[in-house]
């Protein structure tokens, strides 16, 4: 085999990135064999002083502080980046300047697998931020897919669990069962897979739980970095900035 491609995660929230990273371990080894993966070079800074800006729709402010990572990844000797944050590709849309190496669009990878799979109507679980931004319609636009939004207070219930537990390393029964809830009420309402667009959500809603076929983001990006790591799919082009 070639030698294969340098992945950079350009991390933002925490818990998904470390699931990202070990899929990548998993994935490597099962296309290269046990013990071997892609070189992986993973850098973080703190999320919580972007919130403001998120809110504020300041998206310059959000791509300075991530573009701050995005520099430590390109003087790693990194080849692409992959950023596990569904919500930060809001900012990365926006992008005024384009960011020091290229990188592969995680609603990108998560619409194309949709449309793949024969989706027509997939259900979008994210942050607030997620649910209500540009960044995952676009992408499904792209593609030919349908898009549901939940309601506004499921809206509600879906983003105070990611903050307040899952980011924070919180996996309960009682927000499983409502998330469990709501994915039910959207099959119910002709949805037929479930986009976990907010890459901490796999830690508690896992297939078998599921009321829908389930689209999880964080595994989607991982396998497709490895993917053109190994050079089974060739590098990105696109390196923030809308996506045509």
């Amino acid at each position: 085999m070639s030698k294969t491609k340098h992945i950079g995660i350009l991390a933002h929230s925490a818990d998904g990135a470390a699931s990202c990273f070990l899929e990548m371990i998993r994935e490597g080894a099962r296309i290269m064999g046990a013990h071997e993966h892609p070189e992986i070079t993973l850098s973080i800074l703190p999320m919580g002083p972007t919130f403001a800006a998120y809110d504020a729709g300041d998206l310059a402010a959000v791509n300075a502080h991530l573009m701050r990572t995005a520099q430590r990844l390109a003087d790693a000797g990194c080849d692409f980046f992959v950023c596990p944050d569904n919500t930060a590709h809001i900012a990365l849309d926006a992008a005024r300047e384009p960011y020091p190496l290229p990188g592969l669009h995680i609603c990108d990878v998560v619409a194309s697998q949709a449309k793949r799979d024969g989706r027509s109507r997939v259900a979008l679980l994210g942050t607030r931020w997620t649910m209500a931004g540009p960044a995952y319609p676009a992408a499904f636009a792209r593609a030919g897919v349908g898009l549901q939004a939940p309601e506004p207070e499921e809206r509600a219930a879906i983003d105070r669990i990611i903050f307040e537990e899952l980011c924070q390393g919180i996996i309960s029964e009682t927000a499983r069962a409502e998330y469990v809830r709501i994915i039910a009420r959207m099959r119910r309402d002709g949805c037929d897979a479930a986009a976990l667009s907010c890459t901490e959500i796999p830690l508690l809603v896992t297939p078998e739980v599921s009321p829908l076929p389930t689209l999880d983001s964080t595994r989607l990006l991982a396998r497709a970095a490895v993917a053109v790591a190994v050079g089974e799919k060739p590098l990105p082009t696109w390196s923030g900035g809308g996506v045509v």
